[in-house]
């Protein structure tokens, strides 16, 4: 189902390898401000392309791109390939080391009704039609989406083993996570990988709004280039993991509420009518509490803390009209619950609404609530990679920003051109 290509990556020169922990950038939502700072007063970095500034960041980044090609800060690889990308990773608390392995190629950017590439989360328009902008300007794609697919057997396991004890680069990202990049140029194994793709449903586990928006500068292609059977326009940069026998990790994503009109002590009453609320010692240990049972959570407030659960027989009065893979995921309770019913942001409104922010980052919560900025945060649990499969394939949605896998993906350890006559190659040979 799902077609993939090697493809032809620009990289940087040979000159700047060592410098790589330097030039890539993490996902811009992952990072800071302080972080993000560091980044882009390095004039080589990645994010000039990748999450361009200035009024006019789209031709910002098209000019950087000239400059960087003329210049030779980067280069095109004469043969296609497929990127093999390994993640080597402790979680906190963890001595030993976890590894995620995939590998980095071009898919095909698939309409959601094809149910190819199939989505667990909504996108927001703005945010689409930058990614658009940023693709017509500078034709190049500066970061991978992340997409999974299923493999019981890990029939390209070996290749990739094979071709990581080779590696390209090596480096420790901004988390401590050591990447490790190396490439297979044969075409007789790049085949495999394609013939092993090709029946796979793929989940989009990242990268939502970046692959929405070659999924829309696809459309706005069509009828150009009829002459190529191969066209850049149609393809998209992504690192596919398999979900078997792999260390698929997601993390939780906590929320922030600011704004709050209601009283403290109303707004707990309110709370009372829907869970069971019961008071916690200390909010600081929140992050390390196990919360074993379905639709609970941790809410921190001023300077107390309190555990939520569902009260039983609340989950019959709500979601009706969803399939039971959404309708029992604790987000959608808490979403559902708090944010429309108690505090009155339609479900459909909370997406851009200005008073909820979403953070992975534990104790920049309890710093939001006790400096006084966020009126509140609810602490989450992690998901299940089952329920986002279940999820994927029922075609609903979950509420925004239900996963956090990790660890992200790295970008500017290459770059991909839908340029075509940086992009043309005799494809086919690969299907033979």
């Amino acid at each position: 189902m799902a077609e993939i290509l090697p493809l032809k990556a620009w990289r940087y020169a040979e000159a700047l390898t060592p410098k790589m922990e330097e030039l890539t950038a993490p996902l811009f939502d992952v990072v800071s401000a302080r972080q993000r700072k560091l980044l882009y007063e390095n004039p080589l970095n990645s994010i000039h392309l990748s999450v361009p500034k200035g009024e006019n960041p789209a031709q910002n980044a098209q000019e950087t791109l000239l400059d960087w090609k003329s210049d030779g800060i980067i280069h095109q690889d004469a043969q296609p390939g497929i990127y093999v990308y390994y993640q080597y990773f402790r979680l906190p608390g963890e001595h030993d080391e976890r590894c995620r392995k995939g590998f980095i190629a071009q898919i095909k950017a698939y309409e959601w009704s094809d149910e190819v590439i199939l989505r667990h989360e909504n996108t927001i328009v703005s945010a689409v039609n930058d990614r658009i902008e940023l693709l017509r300007q500078t034709q190049i794609q500066a970061s991978p989406t992340h997409g999974l697919y299923e493999d019981t057997e890990e029939q390209l396991e070996n290749y990739m083993d094979e071709a990581i004890a080779n590696p390209l680069y090596e480096l420790e990202d901004y988390q401590g996570v050591r990447e490790v990049m190396a490439v297979i140029q044969d075409p007789d194994i790049i085949r495999c990988f394609l013939e092993v793709l090709k029946d796979k449903q793929v989940i989009l586990a990242d990268g939502h709004h970046r692959l929405e928006g070659a999924i829309e500068y696809r459309k706005s292609m069509q009828g150009k280039l009829a002459e190529s059977r191969w066209k850049g326009h149609d393809y998209h940069l992504m690192y596919l993991t398999n979900t078997s026998g792999n260390h698929l990790k997601i993390l939780p994503t906590h929320r922030l509420f600011y704004g709050l009109e209601l009283s403290q002590d109303l707004l707990l009453e309110k709370i009372k009518e829907w869970f069971e609320v019961k008071k916690f010692a200390d909010p600081e240990e929140l992050e390390a509490y196990a919360f074993h049972k379905p639709h609970t959570f941790g809410l921190v407030m001023g300077e107390e803390s309190y555990t939520l659960k569902l009260k039983a027989g609340k989950m019959d009065l709500m979601n009706l009209h969803l399939p039971e893979s959404i309708r029992q995921l604790d987000l959608a309770v808490l979403h559902e619950v708090l944010f429309a019913r108690i505090l009155n942001i339609p479900v459909a409104d909370q997406r851009n609404s200005d008073q909820l922010t979403y953070e992975r980052n534990f104790s920049r919560c309890i710093h939001e609530v006790r400096s006084g900025k966020a009126s509140f945060a609810v602490i989450t649990r992690e998901l299940e990679m089952e329920q986002v499969l279940e999820v994927c394939r029922s075609g609903e949605v979950m509420p925004q920003k239900s996963t956090y896998f990790y660890p992200k993906a790295l970008g500017g350890l290459l770059f991909a051109s839908i340029k075509q006559n940086e992009f043309d190659f005799d494809y086919g040979a690969f299907f033979e």
